[in-house]
């Protein structure tokens, strides 16, 4: 599981699935906290995990734009490619209030969920 963090100090951090070494399992579901204060961006970076290729731009990136006024988060066409990269995965999106989202355990209340496959998308809360 994966949280993006948006606050009123622009700040991101992700966390990753439970697993001992990055490959033990697959990254297709992963879960986006956003915590309104501020406009914010992200990148979601990803390569091949297990050799030098990204030395050679063989990776991928993903951005993802919070518009705190409007309350959209954008999540951007992939840049990139690398073998064995998702051709697509679920996004949890969870909005962040004192109620809800809080803590490390997963939260499904207020949050929605989209299937991304690599093109621009955006989500109004």
């Amino acid at each position: 599981m994966t949280r993006f963090l948006c606050t009123s100090k622009p700040e991101a951090s992700s966390f990753g699935p439970k697993v001992q070494y990055a490959t033990q399992k697959k990254w297709d579901d992963l879960e986006i906290r956003v915590y309104p204060g501020a406009n914010g961006q992200f990148t979601l970076y990803e390569d091949e995990n297990d050799n030098y290729d990204y030395e050679k731009g063989i990776y991928s990136t993903i951005t993802f734009n919070w518009n705190n006024a409007r309350k959209i988060l954008t999540i951007n066409s992939r840049k990139g490619t690398f073998p064995g990269m998702l051709e697509q995965r679920k996004f949890r999106i969870i909005l962040v209030s004192p109620n809800n989202g809080a803590g490390m355990s997963t939260n499904e209340r207020n949050g929605k969920t989209v299937t991304y496959t690599g093109k621009k998308i955006s989500v109004r809360f």
